[in-house]
């Protein structure tokens, strides 16, 4: 588990309820005012408030994120590995990652996961089996888009980062030790210790190295004390969900200013 990282805060941009000249507004403000992070999520339709209310897709939101913006990271939290397929979303990604380079690295966060809203597979025609079968693929997805990065012209800019999220200790930790840099979960602090031994477990198991795993955790309706006690355990990547279209950007603020007094 990496400690002398930089915390950093990562703001979770909900695409729902908004316009997208709402999230536009959202996106340059936020890199404006320093955030390390930028996310959206998966889904195609609202997971809180009207369920027939506004809604915007994932990747294209991404790639426009990625030419509109030009120093902040970003990505989703997370991608959902069940509705499309593996290479092609390596190929996604690579092309988001160089999208967003501008003459130096990509600036693109592979965050994914197993997928979890049922309406969004009834929806849109996707088998929504079990959380077990769900985990299953991917972590059978996971080695194709690695070795697609790979043999793709041109390869990616960077080693892109992959952030996994999830606490299940017999599936999702072993997939976090085998591929993730970063892990997330809204776990507390008081059990982070044991989910990290358990990622160094299945890591000595498999013979992965996650030394250098950043953790990740969610700041929605904690206080600063919580937050404190979050870095404590390990945690160095901050999330928070911020709603549209009435953006509160002091709440951002006053986590900025705590960001700065850890670094």
């Amino acid at each position: 588990m990496l400690l002398d990282t930089p915390v950093r805060l990562g703001i979770q941009i909900r695409p729902q309820h908004v316009s997208y000249e709402d999230i536009r507004r959202a996106v340059l403000t936020l890199e404006d005012l320093g955030v390390d992070i930028l996310f959206n999520w998966d889904h195609f339709y609202p997971l809180s408030g009207d369920p027939e209310g506004r809604h915007f897709e994932s990747w294209t939101m991404l790639a426009a994120w990625a030419e509109q913006t030009e120093k902040v990271e970003f990505g989703a939290l997370v991608n959902c590995n069940s509705y499309r397929n593996a290479d092609l979303q390596a190929d996604m990604a690579r092309t988001v990652d160089h999208i967003s380079a501008k003459g130096g690295e990509g600036r693109f966060i592979f965050g994914t996961g197993s997928g979890w809203f049922e309406r969004d597979y009834d929806e849109y025609g996707y088998e929504f089996g079990t959380p077990g079968t769900r985990l299953t693929a991917l972590a059978e997805a996971l080695p194709r888009i690695e070795a697609r990065w790979e043999k793709l012209v041109p390869v990616p800019t960077r080693k892109i980062p992959v952030l996994i999220g999830g606490k299940g200790e017999q599936k999702t930790l072993r997939i976090v030790a085998r591929h993730a840099d970063i892990w997330h979960s809204f776990v507390t602090p008081e059990e982070l210790a044991h989910k990290v031994s358990v990622i160094d477990e299945w890591a000595a198991k498999d013979g992965t190295d996650v030394s250098n795993l950043v953790v990740s955790n969610e700041l929605q309706r904690r206080t600063t004390e919580d937050a404190d006690a979050l870095y404590d355990a390990g945690v160095r990547l901050f999330t928070l969900g911020f709603d549209g279209p009435d953006w509160d950007f002091d709440v951002v603020r006053r986590w900025l200013q705590w960001r700065d007094g850890k670094n």
